[in-house]
């Protein structure tokens, strides 16, 4: 989860909306000055990230990536996210949810470990940077989503003190939950029970 400095809060709901401060939780969280952020960056990241500073939750924020090319899309993102915490070097992802990818990638001056793994939780990337002391686990709203789907997925994932699991916050949660009521109800019914 994430271990950075409370100051990193940045979203662009858009593609076209400027990286801004996150919304404020009781305490206010001092935001990233969006000038340092090249302006290409600030144009097109799709990016929120919680403006806490201790871990809370599943994700540290969300990003919604153009597409599945997580080479083509990750200099965006590492950019957007910043330098503060010195570089990026690692960034893990579930192998069954990116087309195939190169091990390293140089993004600017730094060499990016590109690290791929069927266990990683899906719908997610790690970021690992700051010589291993920042790690930010990013909910990936799926490039395909409706506007208003993703927007709603990049406001509740970079929502203060939120701790829902990784379907709640793409919206599948409630249709996933009633698709496993109606499996019950069958099991109970061939178990010998009647659900009426």
């Amino acid at each position: 989860m994430m271990s950075i400095p409370h100051t990193l809060s940045m979203t662009a709901p858009t593609s076209s909306a400027p990286v801004s401060p996150a919304p404020a939780s009781p305490a206010p969280a001092s935001p990233l000055p969006t000038s340092s952020l090249p302006a290409q960056s600030r144009r097109n990241a799709r990016l929120r990230v919680k403006s806490e500073s201790r871990a809370t939750g599943h994700v540290d924020g969300a990003w919604w990536p153009c597409s599945r090319d997580l080479a083509a899309e990750l200099p965006e993102l590492l950019t957007a996210l910043g330098s503060q915490w010195g570089p990026w070097e690692r960034v893990t992802y579930n192998l069954t949810m990116w087309e195939p990818a190169a091990r390293k990638l140089t993004v600017g001056d730094s060499r990016i470990r590109l690290e791929g793994f069927r266990s990683q939780q899906r719908e997610t990337v790690t970021v690992v940077g700051g010589y291993g002391h920042v790690r930010l686990t990013l909910l990936v709203v799926p490039p395909e989503a409706a506007p208003a789907s993703a927007r709603a997925s990049l406001a509740a994932a970079s929502q203060g003190g939120n701790t829902d699991g990784i379907d709640s916050l793409l919206g599948s949660g409630d249709s996933a939950d009633a698709e496993e009521s109606e499996e019950s109800a069958e099991r109970w019914e061939l178990d010998g029970g009647r659900v009426r």
